[in-house]
C-alpha cells in the first residue's frame, strides 16, 4: 500500500504534469517547427524562381525592369535608379549672421543621429543617374559615376535599355572598364535605340589602348569623348587609323575629345594621318597632352594643301580608272537601239559613241552635227588618263563633273527614253527637263564618289608633285596646354592664312571653309607673341561667337 500511496502520491506532484507539460510544449513545438520550415525555406526557392531572367518582358521603365532583371540574376543589393540631381538656380545665403550660430547648432545636433549620417553618405552610394525628357519622362541620357560595371550588369543592361526609345547618351565615368566589358558594351550599342549618338568613356584606363573599337565602320557614335584615359602615342596611332586609311574611312564621328593624355608628336602625327582623308570629324580637342612642335606642324599641314603620297597617288588613279570602266560598262547595257547595235554592246568604246551620237543629237539637233560629239565622246573614254596627265585641277575630281558627267550619266537610261517625246513637243521642254534630271543624277554621281574616297577631290599638279586641298572639314581644334612653341605657331599662321584666303574666294558658294576655332592658350610661348597675335586676330573674324557678341551689343545698345 505504502506503493500504492507513493505511487498516486507522486503523480499529482511534479513529475507527470511537469513532464505532460514538457512533453505538450515540446510537441507543440515541433509542430510550429514543422509548419515554420517551409517559410525558412523560401528565401532559397525564391533565389530559384530569378534563374531565367530571359522569361522578363521588359516594360520600358528603367526603374522597373533594372531592378526586376537584376533580383532575377540574384543580386540582392544592386544600384538605383534615380533622376540626374540639378543644382538649384539661386543660391540664398543666410539673412544675417546671427543666424549662423543656431544653424551650426542644429546641424550639429542632427549630425548625431545614425540616419543623418546615413543621409549624408546616401551620395557615395552606386546608382544610376537618368535626365529625362520634360514632356512624357522618357530616359534621355544615364550617367554612372564611381563604381565598377560587371559583365553581368551589363547583361542586365542589353536586356532593359534597348526598349528606351529616346535614350540620346550614355555617360560612364570611373567604372572600371576592362577590355572584355568594353568589347560587351560596344556589343551592346547596337541593340540600344537608333537615337543614340553620344558615348562618354572618361576615367577608364585600358592597358590594351582598345578605344578605337568605338569608332568602327559600322558605328553610329557621333559625339565621342575619351578624356584622361591614360592614352599613348599607341593609342593614338589605333584612333587615327579608325579616323581614316587609305581604303576605309569613318563617316559618323562628328566630334572627338581626346583631352588629358600621354600623346606626343609621335601620335599627333598618326591623329593627323587619319585626318587627311576624314571627312566627317568637326571638332577636335587634343588638350592638356604632350605635343611639341612636330606634331603641332603635321597637324597644321594637313589643314592646308598637303602633297599626296605615292601610294595616295597609286590609289587615286586605281580609283579614276574603276570609276571610267563603270560609267563606260553602264552605257552598253541601257542603250536601245535595236538588234543592229547588240555586237556594238560587247565593246565598251562603241556603246559609248553610240550612246553620245544619240544624246547630242537630242540635245543639239540643228546646231551640232553628230560626228564631231562622237569624236568627244569616244575622248571620254580617257578621262581617267588625261586626269593625271593635265596638271590642273578640272579633271582630276570626277566628284565635281560639270562637262563630262552629265553625258556619262544620261547614256542611256535618260537620253533615249527621252529621244521620242521630245520630237512631238519640242527641243525646249525635252532638253529642259533632260538637263534638270541629269543635274541631279550628276550630284548623285559626285555625292557616292566622294564618299568613297576623298582621293576623289579636285587636287593640283606643281612640279610634278600632286597637292590635295587639305581637310577644310574640321572647324575646331583645342591645343591647350601643349609644348608647343614658336615654330609650331608658324605652321599654323600659315594655314590660317590660307583659310582665310580661301573663304574669301569661297564666300559666294557652298561648302567647308576650315576652321572657325582655334585654342593654342597656355603653351611653351608668350601670350604677347607676334605670331600668336596675328593668328588671333585672323581667327576673330572666322570664330561665329565673336561675331555674335557685337551684334547682341548692338542691339542692346538700339533698344536703349
Amino acid at each position: 500500500m505504502s506503493g500504492e500511496a507513493s505511487a498516486p502520491g507522486t503523480s499529482p506532484r511534479a513529475p507527470r504534469p511537469g513532464t505532460q507539460k514538457a512533453s505538450g510544449a515540446v510537441t507543440k513545438k515541433g509542430d510550429r517547427g514543422a509548419k515554420e520550415k517551409p517559410a525558412t525555406v523560401l528565401p532559397p526557392v525564391g533565389e530559384e524562381e530569378p534563374k531565367n531572367p530571359e522569361e522578363y518582358q521588359c516594360t520600358g521603365v528603367l526603374e522597373t525592369d533594372f531592378a526586376e532583371l537584376c533580383t532575377r540574376s540574384g543580386y540582392a543589393d544592386f544600384p538605383k535608379v534615380v533622376p540626374r540631381p540639378r543644382p538649384h538656380p539661386a543660391f540664398v545665403p543666410s539673412a544675417s549672421m546671427s543666424e549662423k550660430p543656431a544653424l551650426d547648432d542644429q546641424r550639429l545636433s542632427a549630425s548625431c543621429s545614425l540616419s543623418s549620417l546615413e543621409s549624408k553618405y546616401v551620395f557615395f552610394r552606386p546608382t544610376i543617374q537618368v535626365e529625362l525628357e520634360p514632356e512624357d519622362k522618357s530616359v534621355k541620357e544615364i550617367y554612372i559615376r564611381g563604381w565598377k560595371v560587371e559583365e553581368r550588369i551589363l547583361g542586365i543592361f542589353s536586356k532593359c535599355l534597348p526598349p528606351l526609345s529616346q535614350l540620346q547618351a550614355i555617360n560612364l565615368w570611373k567604372v572600371g572598364l576592362t577590355d572584355k566589358t568594353l568589347t560587351a558594351f560596344i556589343a551592346l550599342l547596337p541593340l540600344c535605340s537608333s537615337t543614340i549618338r553620344k558615348v562618354s568613356l572618361e576615367g577608364n584606363p585600358l592597358p590594351e589602348q582598345s578605344y578605337h573599337k568605338l569608332m568602327a565602320l559600322d558605328s553610329t557614335i557621333s559625339h565621342l569623348s575619351l578624356r584622361n584615359n591614360n592614352i599613348n602615342d599607341h593609342g593614338a596611332q589605333l584612333l587615327g587609323q579608325a579616323l581614316s586609311t587609305l581604303h576605309s574611312c569613318n563617316r559618323t564621328l562628328v566630334s572627338l575629345n581626346l583631352g588629358f593624355h600621354h600623346i606626343g608628336d609621335a601620335g599627333a602625327s598618326y591623329i593627323a594621318d587619319g585626318l587627311r582623308l576624314n571627312r566627317a570629324l568637326l571638332w577636335l580637342s587634343l588638350a592638356h597632352n604632350r605635343i611639341q612642335d612636330q606634331g603641332a606642324l603635321k597637324l597644321a599641314e594637313v589643314l592646308r594643301p598637303f602633297e599626296l603620297t605615292h601610294t595616295e597617288v597609286v590609289e587615286r588613279r586605281r580609283l579614276l580608272l574603276e570609276k571610267g570602266s563603270q560609267e563606260r560598262s553602264r552605257s552598253p547595257s541601257s542603250s536601245r537601239h535595236g538588234d543592229s547595235k547588240t555586237e556594238r554592246e560587247k565593246n565598251p568604246l562603241m556603246g559609248v559613241s553610240s550612246a553620245a551620237l544619240a544624246e547630242k543629237a537630242d540635245k543639239t539637233q540643228t546646231t551640232k552635227t553628230p560626228k564631231s560629239q562622237s569624236k568627244k565622246k569616244d575622248k571620254s573614254g580617257e578621262v581617267a588618263k588625261k586626269e593625271e596627265k593635265s596638271g590642273s585641277g578640272q579633271s582630276p575630281t570626277q566628284g565635281t563633273p560639270k562637262k563630262e558627267d552629265p553625258s556619262k550619266a544620261g547614256k542611256g537610261k535618260v537620253t533615249i527614253p527621252e529621244q521620242k517625246p521630245s520630237k512631238g513637243k519640242g527641243p525646249k521642254t525635252g532638253n529642259k527637263e533632260k538637263r534638270s534630271f541629269l543635274l541631279e543624277s550628276e550630284q548623285l554621281v559626285a555625292e557616292a564618289s566622294e564618299v568613297v574616297n576623298p582621293l576623289l577631290e579636285p587636287v593640283e599638279h606643281r612640279d610634278g608633285k600632286v597637292f590635295m586641298p587639305g581637310n577644310k572639314v574640321l572647324l575646331h581644334l583645342n591645343l591647350m596646354r601643349n609644348r608647343i612653341t614658336d615654330v609650331g605657331l608658324e605652321g599654323f599662321l600659315a594655314t590660317v592664312q590660307h583659310q582665310a584666303e580661301f573663304s574669301k574666294s569661297k564666300s559666294a558658294t557652298k561648302g567647308p571653309v576650315g576652321l572657325l576655332c582655334l585654342s593654342l592658350a597656355k603653351n611653351y610661348f608668350s601670350p604677347q607673341c607676334p605670331t600668336y597675335t596675328m593668328i588671333q586676330e585672323l581667327m576673330l573674324s572666322r570664330d561665329p561667337i565673336s561675331k555674335a557678341k557685337p551684334r547682341e551689343e548692338d542691339s542692346m545698345a538700339s533698344s536703349t
